[in-house]
């Protein structure tokens, strides 16, 4: 996938896909690393010929290889797709497709979909989610359908892919009215997109006081983020409504959809596991709030790639970073058992709250993009389920109120000596600036605070919350000074 995501329109850059439609598995990030560093075409050369070797890669004679290739709207992404295609063919077997301009989560969900042996066209990719979209709306209870739940939603679209797809996709969604703006008309990224509304927390581009009180969303410039948010009055601030709002609201619906299903389960012996999984960027209030559901919560070191891995062990497996990436994950095991559950309910109790909640489920496992956080398929989500519950923005937004946080960057020598555990919440080394910085949390209520090295640059990332701002702020700051203390040599 050719882009830079929510960088500036000048940025560009690759995203690459495994077989699994997942991200590139970890293990060759190294490779990527020293290939795109080559410093000539003979190193690069022996690069890939060291690889081959390696990894026991069979070239002649081995099974073809397609390689599907997709770039969101920026000017540079059609030159870089043609140089990808002549990469691509210089390896004996390998074929390009070139699928146009596309989400990055559609491009994942094509090779997702290749891969299992179903069609796998953009056109495929909207006949699944608006399908299943059409069938949670159809499965609203009847004691919320005439509750006063908005049909209207306001979407601003980062000028970039995500936008020209919803205004595109729209007609075809019953039940809701959708207004996108900043789907082409101006810059890319540039006071628009989820990236710049969840840092800012101003209203995009577009938006204005005459907005308030209508449910908005944001998409970033590669629709694989997306946050809601709501105008306030005679302002251009917002009511955020992050990652972790929306993680909590798929949560809260996958566990009563679950609960419905608890007698059928009890008669299989199938216990069906629902993890959710976080990192420690995560507010402490949406972590507390998700453990007094009765939910398992686990925290992961930042990044999607663990995030992603650890959700896999579970039957339904939820995760979501704040500013708005993440998906539902479910397990082969767990949609067979539901299947074959469906089934039988359809000819035993056909339209019972078993039966609606069995196939609520598989909708879900179908709307949503299992290979990556895909924004279209979110939003979609999102709003079926705001319709299940009868609830407005407002509501959903007071499921729990954050605690106030801060986060900072202290300029270091070398990030390296730092070392972290447990999910990055604890630092093992150097010895004794953990001990440290947790008598200085004692200090504060409901105050918590890690520290953690930047992956890019000589910085090391403080995060603190607490009870109030002023409080947040001062935790960061007193944390500031002992990383300082610690590691300015």
């Amino acid at each position: 996938m050719i882009t830079a995501s929510h960088n500036q329109v000048s940025d560009n850059g690759v995203k690459i896909a495994d077989p699994s439609g997942g991200m590139l598995t970890q293990l060759w990030e190294p490779f990527a690393d020293a290939i795109a560093n080559a410093p000539d075409p003979h190193s690069l050369l022996q690069l890939v010929d060291d690889f081959v070797k390696k990894e026991n890669i069979t070239l002649e004679g081995g099974p073809a290889a397609q390689v599907l290739l997709g770039r969101d709207t920026r000017p540079s992404g059609a030159s870089l797709v043609e140089a990808a295609k002549q990469g691509i063919t210089c390896i004996t077997g390998a074929t390009a497709i070139d699928m146009g301009i596309l989400t990055t989560p559609q491009l994942h969900w094509m090779v997702r979909a290749k891969n299992k042996g179903v069609e796998a066209s953009e056109h495929h990719y909207y006949d699944q989610i608006v399908t299943s979209f059409r069938y949670l709306m159809d499965n609203i209870p009847r004691e919320n359908s005439s509750k006063d739940v908005n049909d209207k939603l306001i979407v601003d679209g980062a000028d970039g892919v995500g936008g020209e797809k919803l205004e595109k996709l729209k007609s075809s969604l019953k039940y809701l009215t959708i207004d996108v703006r900043n789907y082409g008309d101006g810059v890319l990224n540039e006071g628009v997109g989820a990236d710049y509304v969840q840092k800012e927390k101003v209203v995009p581009r577009g938006f204005g006081p005459s907005d308030a009180g209508i449910r908005c969303a944001s998409l970033d410039g590669d629709a694989d983020r997306l946050v809601y948010f709501s105008v306030l009055s005679n302002s251009n601030k917002i009511d955020l409504v992050d990652g972790d709002k929306i993680l909590s609201l798929f949560a809260l619906f996958l566990k009563q959809q679950l609960r419905l299903l608890d007698d059928e389960a009890n008669k299989s012996s199938y216990k069906a596991s629902l993890g959710v999984v976080q990192t420690a960027y995560a507010n402490g209030a949406s972590t507390e709030y998700l453990k007094q559901l009765g939910l398992e919560v686990v925290l992961t070191p930042t990044g999607v790639k663990y995030l992603h891995e650890k959700a896999a062990e579970y039957d339904i497996g939820i995760y979501f970073e704040a500013n708005g990436h993440g998906t539902i994950l479910f397990s082969e095991t767990f949609l067979s058992w539901l299947e074959n559950t469906n089934n039988e309910l359809s000819s035993t109790s056909k339209d019972s709250d078993e039966h609606k909640a069995a196939s609520n489920l598989l909708a879900v496992s179908k709307l949503i993009n299992q290979a990556v956080g895909d924004a279209l398929s979110g939003l979609l989500l999102v709003e079926a389920i705001l319709q299940h519950m009868g609830w407005s923005i407002k509501k959903w937004n007071e499921l729990y109120h954050d605690l106030p946080s801060r986060q900072l960057k202290v300029k270091v020598v070398d990030r390296t000596a730092v070392i972290t555990g447990n999910a990055e919440t604890v630092v093992v080394s150097p010895v004794g600036i953990q001990e440290a910085i947790d008598a200085e949390i004692a200090k504060y209520t409901k105050g918590r605070c890690f520290v953690r090295p930047s992956g890019t640059e000589d910085v090391v990332r403080v995060y603190a919350e607490a009870s109030t701002q002023e409080a947040a702020d001062s935790l960061a700051h007193s944390v500031m000074v002992i990383v300082h203390q610690f590691l300015w040599f």
